[in-house]
């Protein structure tokens, strides 16, 4: 796991307490995209599954997500994309 990718990895466990969290670091697949970062990373995806998401709204989820994320957002992080999930959401897929 990259060092930007821990980093997010960390911030959402300490914010989500997530049942299942992965994150990839997908940079590689946009190191020659326009908005690329200096000296490479900045694109991520992430699958979490977390009880914090219960009772909540898509958008809710997502702004509880890039709360945890909001300094990475602004220095390290280029691109985020997520699928969030409650643990019977995820158990049902």
């Amino acid at each position: 796991m990259t060092p930007r990718a821990k980093a997010v990895y960390s911030r959402l466990t300490e914010a989500l307490s997530p049942g299942y969290l992965d994150v990839i670091d997908d940079s590689m697949a946009h190191a020659e995209h326009a908005g690329a970062m200096r000296g490479g990373g900045g694109h991520f995806y992430a699958v979490i599954v977390a009880e914090a998401f219960a009772g909540k709204t898509p958008v809710q989820r997502h702004q509880l997500v890039y709360q945890a994320l909001a300094d990475l957002l602004r220095s390290d992080i280029h691109a985020f994309s997520m699928k969030v999930y409650t643990t019977t959401e995820y158990q049902s897929l």
